[in-house]
This record gives C-alpha cells, sequence and structure tokens, in this order.
C-alpha cells in the first residue's frame, strides 16, 4: 500500500509538472512587438459561421470586439479574414455583413476571403497591408487562439499586437477549458518542432 501511494504521488506530480510546463510556454509567448496604441488596421480573425451563414458565437464575438476597436480609433480600417474553410460560407464576408449592420462604414471594411487557416489570416492580411502601404496592425481573435497567432506573427516584420475578444456568453467553463488546452498543445508542439514549411509562411525577418 504505501508503494502504491508513492507512486500515486510520483504520477501526481509528473502530471502537474507536465500541465505547469505546457502553460508556461503558452502563456509566456509575447503578445506585441510594439508600444503603439493606434494601428493602421485591425485584422479580425475568421472563424467558421453557423451551417445556416449566420455568425457562430466566437465569430460574433470576434467581429464586435473588432468593431469596438474601430469604433474606439485604435484604427481606421478592418479587414476581416477568412474562406469557406470549414463550410460554404465566406467567414470574412460573415464576419463583414455583421460590422456593416453594426454602422461600420463600407469604406473602411476589407474582406480577405482567401485564407484556410490561421497563418492564411495573416498572410493574405499583410499582402493587403502592404498594397495600401500599412505598417501596423491590431489582431483581434478568441483569447485562446491568440498565442498561436502571435508566434506566426513573430515570421512578420510589421508592428502588431494582439487583442482578445471576450468569450461567448454561452460557453460553458468547460468549453474555455477545452480550447485553452488544445491551444495550448498546439502551442508547445510549435515551440518544440516549429512550423511545417509552407510558402505562407516566411522566416524571421
Amino acid at each position: 500500500m504505501p508503494l502504491l501511494r508513492k507512486l500515486l504521488t510520483l504520477l501526481v506530480a509528473l502530471v502537474t509538472l507536465v500541465i505547469g510546463g505546457v502553460a508556461f510556454v503558452y502563456r509566456s509567448i509575447p503578445s506585441t512587438n510594439t508600444n503603439l496604441t493606434h494601428f493602421d488596421t485591425i485584422i479580425v480573425l475568421g472563424t467558421p459561421a453557423r451551417l445556416d451563414g449566420t455568425p457562430s458565437p466566437e465569430q460574433r464575438e470576434r467581429t464586435l470586439e473588432g468593431i469596438r476597436e474601430f469604433k474606439a480609433g485604435i484604427a481606421p480600417h478592418l479587414i476581416f479574414t477568412g474562406g469557406p474553410a470549414h463550410n460554404q460560407f465566406v467567414e470574412a464576408h460573415t464576419m463583414a455583413t455583421l460590422a456593416l449592420a453594426q454602422g461600420v462604414p463600407p469604406d473602411a471594411i476589407i474582406e480577405e476571403g482567401q485564407a484556410q487557416n490561421t497563418i492564411q489570416n495573416i498572410f493574405y492580411s499583410q499582402h493587403i497591408m502592404a498594397a495600401h502601404g500599412w505598417t501596423s496592425a491590431e489582431v483581434v481573435s478568441s483569447p485562446s487562439h491568440l498565442p498561436r497567432t502571435a508566434l506566426i506573427l513573430q515570421h512578420y516584420s510589421m508592428a502588431w499586437h494582439t487583442h482578445a475578444a471576450p468569450w461567448p456568453a454561452e460557453y460553458t467553463f468547460w468549453q474555455r477549458v477545452s480550447h485553452f488546452t488544445g491551444e495550448a498543445e498546439s502551442c508547445l508542439n510549435l515551440r518544440i518542432h516549429g512550423f511545417p514549411a509552407t510558402r505562407f509562411l516566411p522566416t524571421h525577418p
């Protein structure tokens, strides 16, 4: 019995150490590379719409937070990025439609409708920025998504800052934990192994 208790104690200690290590790596990823408080544009990262084409809870909250930042004067433009990555609805268009309904002027909105994942979100958004001569962006997404986004942004020379949208009110505690756990594991893997080679991700500047 004492041996079993020692083994269980050791197992708990190891699990705690692993969880603590993953959490440390996840939380230690920088959220910005600049002291800027105002930017050329706000980039709102896509996530799938509902199957009926209306905004999903996370998509809604990301969009509304981008709108709040726009109306607060953080940037004069909004780039909504995301293609039909998980269903037939273009994420950028669903978000832009919501922004228009919330009173954002059409000339302040740019839709990027090609991206199939977060790396492509940043890749195509940066191309839009370059075409307009913009060099800085605030990037809005869900809280758990931002550390992995920051690892991608570190590959670009633009000035960037990540900004978290609120969690949807309808999300349970365990839904939030599930999101954080998945993203933390992904970030740890990227820290150890790096990103797979892709034309959509440049080398570090």
